[in-house]
């Protein structure tokens, strides 16, 4: 029973001691209890500590902590209890064995029998009689109707029990002696302004100090320096530890990217794979602490993309480890993540929000190659994202990312739709070449042109100070932690004073 409803799952009573399905404790009780299948290994992360158990591991009774029967994995009442904040009570000793489990901290009613009585099955006196209860004994009532009660007895038995036989009747306070965990994050203590910086090839980092200048007020800069190469955990690398040091001189932090999409080496990666097998994540986690040792980064911006639904528990419990070692050694992690849908909640931004440091949202794609022709950034798309966002995740550790790009789509004669990505001062010269007339389009708080030639009709909207000044407003209306750019090299040269402005 959860919260006095009986369930469809059932536990097992093994060697004495009951446990319940781990499937059923991870969808009702705690999410944490992560079941390797490959490794045959239970892992539960804690802020600073990764406790990994088997078959074999006992509690401190000299007892077993989880039982298998094939592929269900059981977890014993004393693992649960001792890292989830709930109420167990076992009702082991009978033939009809129950488990009673509350997490439900709410006043509870309950009541003293006035005279001995029967508990019935249902209201009515012709109703079978599941157990008696004796005067003066305590009942916990779960429902109250205009002649029955629904009640738990002391025996841990549920059925009804006549009204006119309470006495008593009150509330009871419940306390809970549990005490949660606690995520030591590392917050700046500033708006952050962080810039994504595209390296795709080595040489890419030293041009890094140029585009840099032309920027104003940014803390963080995250070159894409990592990318995911196979299932083993492998990855290539172009990290410059150059580069630091000369980011560092200009007061800015370093946040490494580490992706699993952007080079030809990551088109084989299957993350729900990669990720499922523990040696694998940490091995992976390990070599990220020797590269932050030996490049010397400030942290490390997770941007995994196009995930699998399966993927989702290996990838939540990726941050949740990889967040213990990034804590211990003072990496700032952050975490990119589309705007919120129905579609991509498995990524589990909830629960981000409770490991990593920040949680960024990619406020842009809306319209994307392959798609449909509009805007990539409508100030709709954007405000709802970070509502969305923030009913998952605390404003203290939210950040919205814009874009400095925006899509041309080219609609030919026969209807056939491509579009190209293309940077803000290229998009304003596009318009200025081709005599095309925009206009302020309040639906989507952007700039809209058009215009024909070669065969085709083209449609821009655009991304400039005024559309990105509004996003940027919306970061400071629901005080989020700062603003991230997509990406350097992109922007047009006022659009930082832009962004400083209307951030402050």
């Amino acid at each position: 029973y959860l919260n006095y409803e009986r369930q469809e799952e059932s536990g097992v009573y093994v060697d004495g001691q009951t446990y319940l399905p781990a499937a059923w404790v991870d969808a009702n009780l705690n999410e944490r209890f992560y079941w390797d299948a490959n490794e045959e290994i239970l892992v539960y992360t804690l802020p600073e500590e990764i406790v990994k158990s088997d078959e074999t591991t006992v509690d401190e009774d000299g007892k077993k902590i989880l039982y298998r029967d094939g592929d269900a994995v059981y977890l014993s009442l004393a693992l649960i209890q001792k890292y989830t904040d709930v109420r167990l009570q076992a009702y082991d000793g009978e033939a009809q064995k129950r488990v009673f489990v509350e997490n439900n901290w709410d006043p509870v009613t309950v009541a003293d029998a006035a005279w001995s009585a029967k508990i019935r099955l249902r209201g009515g006196l012709k109703s079978p009689i599941v157990t008696e209860i004796k005067r003066g004994g305590t009942v916990t009532v779960l429902e109250q109707y205009d002649n029955w009660a629904r009640v738990m007895t002391p025996d841990g038995h549920i059925g009804y029990m006549h009204k006119w036989k309470m006495k008593n009747l009150h509330e009871e306070t419940l306390k809970s002696d549990f005490t949660a965990p606690v995520y030591q994050n590392i917050s700046l203590d500033q708006k952050i302004v962080m810039v994504w910086h595209q390296v795709t090839i080595a040489a890419a980092n030293q041009a890094m100090d140029s585009l840099i200048a032309k920027t104003k007020g940014v803390n963080v800069i995250a070159p894409t320096w990592f990318t995911l190469s196979s299932n083993s955990g492998a990855y290539e690398s172009l990290a410059d530890k150059s580069y630091v040091d000369r980011a560092h001189e200009k007061g800015l932090q370093v946040w490494a990217v580490l992706d699993n999409f952007s080079r030809e080496c990551s088109k084989n990666v299957q993350a729900e794979v990669l990720l499922s097998r523990t040696s694998v994540r940490e091995k992976l986690i390990e070599n990220m602490m020797t590269e932050a040792d030996r490049y010397g980064f400030d942290g490390i911006n997770l941007d995994f993309e196009s995930l699998k639904t399966a993927a989702g528990v290996h990838y939540i419990e990726f941050i949740r480890e990889l967040s213990v070692s990034c804590r211990k050694k003072g990496l700032v992690l952050s975490v990119d993540n589309y705007v919120p849908a129905v579609y991509n909640r498995f990524y589990n931004q909830k629960e981000q929000g409770n490991v990593a440091d920040y949680v960024i949202i990619m406020g842009y794609d809306e319209h994307y190659a392959g798609g449909e022709a509009g805007s990539v950034s409508s100030i709709g798309y954007v405000e709802n994202g970070i509502k969305d966002m923030l009913s998952l995740v605390p404003k203290e550790k939210v950040i919205n990312a814009v874009p400095f790009y925006t899509r041309l789509w080219k609609t030919t004669d026969g209807g056939a739709l491509t579009s190209e990505a293309i940077g803000m001062d290229q998009a304003q010269q596009t318009i200025s070449d081709n005599g095309a007339e925009t206009y302020w389009d309040k639906k989507t708080s952007q700039n809209y042109g058009t215009y024909e030639g070669d065969g085709a009709t083209y449609q821009i909207w655009l991304e400039d100070s005024k559309s990105i000044a509004e996003k940027v407003k919306l970061i400071k209306k629901y005080k989020l932690a700062g603003v991230a750019e997509w990406k350097l090299g992109f922007e047009n040269s006022g659009i930082w004073s832009v962004i400083t402005e209307n951030l402050s």
